[in-house]
Formats: structure tokens, sequence, C-alpha cells
């Protein structure tokens, strides 16, 4: 045996108590959670039964008043044939009562915290739900805080995540499937969409590469969008990740499909295109202007956060002469005695910032702070009058580093990008930044989430699909959604 619960796939009941009681010791024998509680139900003859769960992941006040107090005590004329059939649904006051025969089902309820009733004489025994395990609560999420807006955040447990998104979509058309993926965490992986919105054979084909995954386990969300994900080397994500149930209902609502994994408050939505890694969680919970002036400003940023320093680079050592005389004297000047060359400058900088940053996120949060001051400053300034770094070069990679802050959802690629464009403008001057500008260009346009083109509101260049690409239009005149939808039409009739 491997040790996992696809080994006991062909196993099956008994129908011995003894036999079977020990089987499931002997699977779980170096468990110290797991507990078996031996019960002799006696009604007008004695049942022999074996109640079966995990310490910790039940409810114990489920266990005692609606599993154990009713077999002791309740009596009632069995009229059946059927045992289990009899004690499902006459004894037990559980809310959900399952009929299971086969080991490797059973081993999926008990280990996610579901108890298991063993019947002598049965050779099918009854699963029940007393889950129990405690759970983080609801909070806000800590990388997606908003000014307003709603405050609640998706925690590690997925049934409550799920049904969070279900108190925000009051409708039978809201879908929800498992799939079980890990061979050896068996983790619950949920898939969910609007019926009539989203895209079916989007779905069939997200739910076909979940399938093809073949890994020991699934601990977060990463987990799997590393292994379905569409150009699997691209520096851009093609799924977007969130922890606010707001927003997957949000994307829900415009026909994308949302995958929830157990044990990870991360929700991952696709398809995903480019313009959403320019949408803040806010942009519609205040006024349309401010939201549409902030947008711009993310898609300027962008370029800036790449663009700074390997201009500065370009024309500071190839095209000097394009340069204003004033500001080329100072660049000159300000260059004097420093002993590195201004690419290996702008490199070095642009890693301490990384560092800093880095360092300021895994520190405590006041610690964080202290140290984003300190080394933004003291250091900057100390670097600078040491001779060791140039002013000018501080300032490009400084502009260029608060710009990356505008864009969370860009930051691999901005740092990579920013690198990049620097040593090929160090090469080729200015031709080689506006040669990295096309070949950027045209990748992006290449790329692709789950067959929908990644830039097809742009592609589709339209008065409607602008409306909340590069600006967020009022409420009142978005009356379609994205083009993917089979149902583009947000408002304006009851479809």
């Amino acid at each position: 045996m491997s040790g996992q619960i696809s080994d006991y796939k062909n196993c099956y009941l008994s129908g011995n108590l003894k036999e079977d009681i020990a089987f499931f010791k002997e699977i779980f024998k170096k468990d110290v959670i797991l507990r078996v509680k031996e019960i002799s139900a006696r009604k007008e003859e004695v049942f022999d039964c074996a109640l079966i769960y995990m310490d910790g992941m039940t409810d114990s006040d489920q266990i005692n008043e609606a599993i154990i107090r009713p077999l002791l005590t309740v009596n009632v004329k069995n009229e059946s044939a059927d045992i289990a059939d009899f004690i499902g649904k006459q004894i037990l006051f559980t809310r959900d009562v399952k009929r299971k025969e086969n080991i490797s089902e059973i081993l999926e309820g008990v280990l996610y915290g579901e108890a298991l009733l063993l019947i002598d004489g049965s050779k099918t025994a009854l699963m029940m739900d007393v889950k129990g395990f405690r759970t983080r609560g609801i909070t806000e999420p800590q990388e997606e805080r908003i000014l307003q807006g709603p405050r609640e955040g998706f925690e590690e447990a997925a049934l409550l995540n799920l049904a969070m998104l279900r108190r925000k979509l009051l409708t039978p058309d809201l879908c929800v499937e498992m799939m079980r993926v890990g061979r050896r965490t068996s983790t619950a992986v949920f898939i969910c969409y609007l019926g009539t919105l989203a895209n079916q054979e989007t779905v069939n084909e997200i739910k076909e590469r979940i399938n093809k995954i073949d890994i020991d386990g699934i601990l977060d969300t990463n987990y799997i969008t590393e292994q379905i994900r569409d150009n699997k080397l691209s520096l851009f994500k093609t799924s977007g990740t969130t922890e606010r149930p707001d927003i997957v209902a949000a994307r829900l609502l415009e026909g994308r499909i949302a995958i929830v994994v157990d044990g990870t408050p991360m929700v991952v939505t696709v398809p995903y295109l480019f313009s959403e890694n320019f949408q803040s969680d806010e942009d519609y919970y205040q006024n349309y202007l401010l939201s549409s002036a902030e947008r711009l400003l993310r898609y300027f940023c962008f370029f800036l956060s790449i663009s700074i320093p390997s201009v500065f680079i370009a024309l500071s050592t190839f095209h000097r002469q394009l340069l204003p005389t004033p500001f080329a004297i100072t660049v000159i000047q300000q260059r004097g005695g420093v002993p590195f060359t201004p690419v290996w400058e702008c490199v070095v900088m642009i890693l301490v910032f990384e560092i800093l940053k880095e360092a300021g996120i895994r520190m405590s949060q006041n610690l964080g702070h202290a140290l984003s001051i300190v080394g933004g400053l003291v250091v900057g300034q100390a670097a600078v009058e040491a001779r060791i770094i140039s002013s000018p070069i501080l300032i490009a990679v400084a502009l260029s580093g608060i710009a990356g802050l505008m864009l969370p959802r860009l930051k691999t690629a901005v740092f990579y990008l920013r690198i990049g464009f620097v040593l090929i403008s160090a090469v080729l001057g200015i031709y080689g930044y506006f040669l990295a500008l096309i070949f950027l260009t045209l990748h992006i346009f290449s790329l692709s989430s789950f067959s929908i083109d990644y830039t097809v509101s742009l592609k589709r260049a339209n008065l409607q699909s602008l409306k909340d690409t590069v600006f967020r239009a009022p409420w009142d005149i978005m009356r379609k959604r994205p083009f993917f939808n089979r149902n583009i039409i947000r408002k304006g009739n009851r479809k």
C-alpha cells in the first residue's frame, strides 16, 4: 500500500463489526486522534455499532446529542429489513446521513470531519456530517484593504467560503462542482460559476486541466494555477486571485469561473484579462470619475515603472545630445568619483529596493515601517554622499519603484521587465528600449487565458468594451458584460 485513499477503491466493508473496526484501526494505527466508540443500541433487539471519527475535526456536542444519545434512548420498532436504513431514517438526528460501502469513499468522509457508524451484520455504513473543526474567522484581507466597501474576507474552510458566495448570489443559477486533487491530501476543489453566463466549454476545459494534475498534495491555489495556466513561461499571470468574496461574486456575474480550494483563503478566477491588472477592488465602490482617474494613473505607472531606469541609462550613456544641456551637465557632475558604470548602479539599486520592500513586508508591521524609512532615506543618502552611487540613478530607481507599488498584481512582471529593459538599453541604447517595448507589446497581445484572448477588450476596442477597461464608466451606461459570456447583456432587459 502506498498510503493513498485510492489504494482502497476496490475494498468494501465485510459486515462483521469486529473485523471492520480492526481494519480501520490498522489503517490509522499511527494516528492518535482517531476515536472508536463501540455502542450497544438496545431496542426490541440489540444492535452492536461502532462510531469512528477524528477528534478535533468533529463537533462533540453533535456526536453526543444527535448520534450517541438517540442510539441509546430512542425506541422505535424496526419494520425494515435493512438495519442501516432503519437507523439512518428513524434514529439518528444528524442533518445529513449518507450510506456508504466503499472503503475509499468512507475514508474521504472520515478525513474530512464526518463520523462513521459501523453496524454489526451490515455491509453498509452510515456517514454523518458532524464537522466541527475550528476556523480563523471572517476578517478583512490584509493585502486587499479598501477604504469603502465590504470588509469580509475568505478563510481556510472552503465550505464557509462557498456559503459566503451563496449569500451574495441568491440565485439557483450558481453552480458548484467538487473535485478531489492530490494523491495524499485528496484536497477538495470546488468549481463555481453561473450556469447561464459562464461558457460551458471553458468550464469543461478547467475541469479537464485539473483532472490531469498528478501531485502528492494541494495546499494552496497556486499549486493548481501553476499547472493549469496558459503560457507557463510568461511573466504575466493569466488567472486572478483574491481573498474577497465580493470580488469573486462580481467576476462570477461577468461570466467568469472561480476555483475554491479547501485549506486556503485564496480563490482563483478565470478567464483573467490584462486590463484586470489595473483594476482596484474599490473602483466600483466610489465615484466613477475618481475611479477612472486612478485607473488611468495605474496604466501610466506601469509604463513609468519599466521605462524610467532604462530610458535614463540609454540617454545618459548613448544619447546625451538628447538631454537638455543643463541637465546633461548636472548628470556628468553627479557621476564624478562614482566607481561603477550607470548600468550596474541601476541594477544594484533595483535589487536593493526589492530587498528593502520584501524585508518590510516580511517583518512585523511597526518594524517594517521603520525599515522602509531608514532604508530609503538614511542608506540612500549615505550611499550618495559616499559617492558609491550617483543621485540621478537613485532618483530614477526610486521613482520607478514607487510607480511599481501602484500595481501589486504586476509586481513580478514589473521587477523582471525593469531589469530586462535596463540591460537591453545599456547595450543598444534608446533603440534597445523601443525594441524591448515592441516585443513586450507583441507578447502581451499573444497571451490567452483558457482560450480567451488576454487583451480581448483591447483587440475589439469600441466604446462599450472600453467602459470598464481604460476607465470606469457609470453603471447606467455599462450595459454589457465582457465578450466571452453566453449572455453579454448586463442590464436593459430581464435576461
